[in-house]
């Protein structure tokens, strides 16, 4: 297994994932493209402690950047939308 610190990359902090954390209990992560479910719920109960009950990832398409001479875009990213068990808390979500 690779290690949980290269699949979770970044938490999202957002007015709408705050909302899904308050309705419910689902907080978002950038995760690395390469990860697959399985290894997602994995990294999250063991970097948090916590029960996983359900995944959605969602691929985000790179915005187009540059000029002209220079087109480019951003690259892809991918974010997990992570559901918890009744009981677990992310301690990070909860002072925010």
């Amino acid at each position: 297994m690779k290690d949980p610190r290269t699949i979770i990359l970044a938490p999202i902090i957002t007015e709408k994932s705050m909302s899904l954390k308050e309705k419910y209990n689902q907080v978002s992560f950038w995760v690395n493209p390469s990860a697959n479910k399985i290894e997602i719920k994995k990294a999250v109960e063991e970097l948090f402690k916590v029960k996983v009950i359900d995944i959605q990832t969602i691929k985000v398409k790179g915005k187009p950047k540059g000029s002209l001479r220079n087109p480019g875009r951003t690259s892809i990213r991918k974010k997990a939308i992570v559901r918890l068990a009744p009981e677990s808390r992310i301690e990070f979500f909860e002072t925010i």
